[in-house]
């Protein structure tokens, strides 16, 4: 497995050109990138540029849309339901989550459901954009379906991802933002880039017995929730994975359980659909709203510092705070720039050469 090393701006210029030529507006175009390249930064490579072929793949299959009309449908002082217009989620969730702060500042906390929507990147990216106003941000989606329910061999959920964030003072934000399957589909993505097994657990077979094969997913198998198995706590798992997706869609009309279509284009959406698109829900709290936030940016600040005190089974090993280590990437990333696999390398410019852009190499 080799990786190709780019810098952040050479990522954004390529990035951007891709989503112009989907016909995107300078804007969109803009914040569709930055969220993609923040992912980069964050480490997350499963949900940064990656993934910008397969949203070209649903834009030509008519799946995206590349200038939709975003606008709430229902709407109350502190609560909105968005339609996406099939848009780019990387641009849906924000435009949602800038709802959500507005009524946040006016009365104390905003709750915006999306429906029609498209994959949104990460999580962690637009809850942060609550933390930037010091407030608590949540964001969640549903996705397609991969993960079987406790008991199941069947696809019921998505990886369901969910993201809480919390600003602090002296220290970077606290960010839980994780799937609520055992594994994200990424992580099986470059497990097979890399040809490499992924670790008991994470998926089963068709047939139910557990795996650890990153292609299980192309012969009918499917993701487990978090905990794997009943006797490890996936119960739990896969309530939580059930919150994420009754909150994104079932409150705001988009498809859920298994009629949430496909991030892959070569898969049709559900021939009798029960919502519109892919759905998310993001929230926003005003930290004065419960005390004063300085008081709280300082406890939380007391909070991390006793965890990264606590004793540790191996000396060598230190506990790690939520988002400590995105924040550590992000800053070492910015400096020495962002390593792509060179699998995804290749493809990135297979799509320029097809919408005759410039390459990355």
């Amino acid at each position: 497995m080799n990786f190709i090393t780019f810098t952040e701006n050479t990522l954004r210029t390529f990035t951007y050109n891709v989503f112009k030529k989907m016909g995107c507006s300078d804007e969109d175009a803009a914040l569709a990138t930055d969220v993609l390249i923040r992912s980069d930064l964050r480490g997350i490579d499963s949900h940064g540029v990656a993934r910008l072929s397969g949203y070209v793949r649903l834009w030509e299959k008519k799946r995206i849309n590349a200038n939709p009309n975003i606008k709430i449908v229902h709407e109350t002082p502190t609560t909105a339901t968005v339609d996406g217009d099939a848009g780019l989620g990387l641009v849906v969730a924000p435009f949602a989550m800038k709802i959500a702060i507005e009524k946040a500042e006016k009365y104390g906390s905003g709750w915006v459901s999306v429906k029609n929507s498209n994959h949104f990147g990460i999580a962690g990216y637009h809850a942060l954009m609550a933390v930037e106003q010091d407030m608590i941000g949540i964001s969640m989606t549903n996705a397609s379906p991969l993960v079987a329910p406790t008991y199941s061999s069947e696809r019921l959920l998505g990886t369901n991802p969910m993201c809480y964030a919390f600003p602090a003072g002296k220290y970077p934000p606290v960010i839980i933002d994780m799937a609520t399957a055992a594994a994200a589909n990424g992580k099986l993505e470059i497990a097979q880039r890399a040809n490499k097994s992924i670790p008991d657990g994470w998926v089963q077979d068709k047939n139910g017995v557990s795996s650890t094969d990153p292609n299980e997913l192309k012969s009918g198998g499917s993701l487990l929730p978090l905990g794997s198995d009943k006797d490890h706590g996936s119960h739990k798992g896969y309530g939580l994975g059930a919150t994420v997706d009754i909150l994104s869609a079932v409150l705001s009309g988009a498809n859920y359980g298994p009629w949430v279509p496909p991030f892959v284009a070569f898969l049709e959406p559900s021939a009798n659909p029960v919502g519109e698109g892919l759905g998310h829900f993001l929230g926003a709290m005003r930290v004065d709203g419960f005390r004063p936030k300085e008081d709280f940016k300082s406890h939380l600040d007391n909070w991390i510092e006793r965890f990264k005190s606590a004793e540790t089974i191996d000396p060598n090993k230190k506990v790690i705070i939520p988002g400590e280590p995105e924040h550590e990437f992000e800053l070492e990333r910015k400096v020495s720039g962002i390593p792509i696999i060179d699998v995804v390398v290749k493809d990135l410019n297979e799509l320029a050469e097809k919408l005759g852009i410039e390459g990355l190499v």
